[in-house]
């Protein structure tokens, strides 16, 4: 007799376990959440300037208004370690302080928080607070001679520079000398940060938006200089972070400071306006490449120099220049990465920090040589095809790029037309997908009721990925149960302490945390099993409050057929109702995972029309192929895939933050004008997956799927309008205007 592995539902497309609860309004967001006390809210007074001193600061009239219970500022805040001490902290659990001083770092920043009843009370007052600020010359990076620093790491753990292979090789015959550059760019996340913070003596309670709940602690700790203990940090929905909340920002301080000082529960919820300025954004990226190749088609050098800004006084900087040193092989591979300190809003993690922009560059400049060789884009790609990791040497997990391109090209229709015509043309590209996978330490608990009814644990977030429905998958799975069956419980600080989500490492190393779990828990019941069954046991399963033993022929050890029928026992006569839950914690650390090299990879092809006359690109189909281990959950991987397709048409097509020189602000900090991809800019998407488990990569055989979606996605379109039209624009974002000019020249040299 075999058990039904119809139960087992992992890797099934289910719906998500908490769909119901959002559809229907009951999944609490941080803003939504309650106290005893209604919360008070708070209003921002933000700067007028980028860097400066205040030096008159006037707050009578604000205090004086209606409903107003507190105007805090920098003199009557309280004491914060200063911002971003101590230095030994990362930068997640780094001081956060703000209003702790008269200096202002960034245009936008907080100059006072208004506290009153209402939102329109509080609103209201703050336009009534009167400051001046000393202003001086903000620091931009205008161009890339600008950086000059070498940061001293990149994000994930790059170092800056590297270089591999033979550097006096005999020169190729064809090479390209080209430049890119990327705008700034913001995650737009749909749940603005949002805090409501309380203290009750000297415990501190905040409902937060966040995506790593253990850092959050950590950071509320730093900054007021309290003991995590007395910190409890709630996080149970998350609508959407994207890098732009792994760590805690204004809003959770300035809610924090308002409890502290008023005793009382304290709301401050970001306008998207101040989203913009008081969270994290990406900086504007120049890019310089210098590729070549022999005749045949196999890459020389591959050389990649990346310029951007970092924010004064915050470590962090991207690794754009990722995917050069992993997707191809070449005699020779160096890559640097420059920045320079500006005064401008936090440069953080967003949306697929490094690969996103520097794919978008890499695989156009990838395109360009491919074809001034006379080789089609595909087949170059696929001759480039690394056996080992270009630079480190190391072997592969996994590495299935190959069939993705192959499989890929076969399932679109691949076919190349890079003869440009008049009107409305179509277009075809290709570009590969890298990305980098990791397993953080983590742990989640797995309990189990006389009832049979499961309960998993962990700090764990769920940004809208979808971790509820994965961890419940996994303990459905395990036990061969239902999901109906599974409780989740997530996003609190007293559960115990996992990743959190981010980097595309949440999905693989908590669930390989909750499957360790499981299995303990399996062995507790085995164990009580013990004076019940002379047979060894075999798996187990639950079917309410009954265990469902299969026992193991020794002949037949690796197989879950048995000799004769499974046993049941009711679970209360297995084990003292007393002991009930019975509760088993599973971690997992570095040790879980190899010292190979660990990539999730993917092809992407789109088709595009573009007009010549006016320059309009329309996308008629993006489609993609990925390979990223075992997939938990065929739903909930498939939407995380296509809503990064969906912003790499953004990078590529409309989005942009542009810059005030002189001040250093936004001229488009809102909806309105930051033109993130709507259906009106989006066609066709699709996609498959090639699973192959990878159980060197985590235990429960998944790697990084989350920024898969978003890498050479945007540089898969921008090959498409080259290839319709011959235009190759290098100032991402491609507007129609870009389009038009690139044509316009076509004409005159024509002509």
């Amino acid at each position: 007799m075999k058990i039904d592995t119809a139960k087992n539902v992992l890797g099934k497309p289910i719906s998500r376990v908490d769909g119901i609860l959002k559809v229907t309004g009951q999944a609490r967001y941080a803003a939504e959440q309650h106290f005893d006390q209604k919360p008070l809210t708070g209003w921002l007074v933000s700067s007028d300037t980028a860097i400066g001193e205040i030096t008159q600061l006037s707050t009578d009239k604000a205090e004086n208004a209606e409903g107003v219970q507190a105007v805090l500022t920098y003199k009557n805040a309280g004491p914060l370690k200063p911002f971003s001490k101590p230095a030994s902290e990362s930068r997640f659990t780094q001081s956060r302080a703000v209003l702790n001083e008269p200096h202002i770092r960034h245009f936008g920043a907080p100059v006072a928080l208004v506290i009153a009843d209402t939102l329109e009370q509080a609103r209201y007052a703050a336009s009534l607070v009167e400051y001046t600020i000393d202003a001086e010359t903000p620091d931009l990076l205008l161009s890339p001679e600008q950086a000059t620093t070498v940061p001293d790491s990149l994000d994930g753990g790059f170092e800056a520079d590297v270089e591999s292979g033979n550097s006096d090789h005999d020169k190729k015959a064809v090479s390209i000398d080209v430049d890119y550059t990327t705008p700034s760019q913001i995650s737009a996340a749909m749940e603005p940060h949002a805090t409501i913070a309380n203290f009750n003596g000297e415990k501190l309670t905040v409902y937060t938006s966040v995506q790593i709940i253990a850092s959050a602690v950590e950071a509320l700790a730093v900054t007021f200089e309290l003991d995590t203990e007395n910190i409890e940090v709630k996080s149970p929905f998350v609508g959407g972070g994207f890098g732009s909340k792994l760590g805690l920002h204004y809003d959770a301080v300035l809610a924090c400071l308002g409890a502290r000082y008023l005793k009382r529960p304290v709301k401050v919820v970001l306008s998207r306006r101040q989203v913009f300025y008081n969270s994290p954004h990406r900086g504007n990226s120049f890019q310089s490449m210098q590729l070549s190749c022999d005749s045949d088609g196999f890459l020389g050098d591959v050389q990649h120099e990346s310029a951007m800004p970092k924010a004064k006084g915050y470590e962090f900087a991207e690794a754009t220049g990722a995917g050069a040193r992993v997707t191809y092989s070449a005699e020779h591979i160096k890559s640097t990465h420059r920045v320079k300190d500006a005064d401008i809003p936090l440069i953080d993690s967003t949306r697929s920090p490094g690969d996103a922009i520097g794919s978008l560059a890499f695989e156009s400049a990838i395109d360009e040589l491919a074809l001034k060789a006379g080789i089609d884009p595909l087949t170059f790609r696929i001759k480039n095809l690394p056996q080992v990791h270009p630079v480190s040497g190391k072997r592969f997990t996994t590495h299935r790029l190959g069939d993705c391109l192959q499989e890929g090209a076969q399932k679109f229709g691949w076919q190349h037309k890079p003869a440009p015509k008049k009107g409305k043309v179509i277009g075809h590209g290709v570009a590969s997908a890298m990305r980098m996978n990791v397993l953080v330490p983590s742990a989640a608990s797995i309990s189990i009721e006389s009832t049979g009814r499961l309960t998993v644990r962990s700090d764990m977030t769920d940004i809208g990925t979808g971790s509820y429905t994965i961890l419940a998958q996994i303990a459905a799975g395990a036990f061969h149960t239902r999901v109906d069956k599974v409780d989740v419980q997530l996003g609190d600080s007293s559960l115990p302490t996992s990743c959190g989500s981010g980097g595309s490492f949440g999905a693989a190393s908590t669930g390989s945390a909750l499957m360790k779990a499981c299995e303990l828990l399996k062995q507790s019941l085995k164990k009580a099993l013990e004076k019940k069954l002379l047979d060894s046991v075999g798996e187990l399963a639950l079917e309410g409050d009954t265990l469902v033993v299969y026992t193991r022929d020794t002949h037949t050890f690796s197989k879950l057929d048995t000799h004769k029928n499974p046993q049941r026992f009711l679970l209360s006569e297995l084990i003292d109702e007393s002991e009930f839950p019975l509760t088993e914690i599973g971690e997992v650390s570095e040790d879980d995972t190899s010292e190979d090299e660990q990539y999730s990879c993917g092809a992407h092809f789109v088709e595009v029309e573009v007009d010549t006359h006016t320059g309009e690109v329309r996308l008629k189909r993006q489609y993609g192929i990925f390979s990223a281990g075992k997939i938990l959950n065929e739903k909930t991987a498939s939407s995380q895939i296509k809503g990064g397709m969906v912003w790499g048409a953004g990078y590529a097509l409309t989005e942009a933050i542009h810059h005030h020189d002189d001040s250093a602000s936004f001229i488009n900090p809102d909806f309105g004008e930051y033109h993130i991809a709507v259906n009106r800019d989006i066609a066709d998407v699709s996609l498959d997956f090639l699973e192959t488990p990878d159980y060197e990569a985590s235990p429960i055989g998944a790697k990084g799927i989350g920024e898969l979606g978003i890498t050479g996605a945007g540089a898969a379109i921008a090959n498409a309008i080259a290839d319709a039209t011959g235009v190759r624009v290098r100032e991402f974002p491609i507007t129609m205007d870009k389009v038009m000019e690139g044509l316009m020249s076509q004409r005159a040299a024509g002509s």
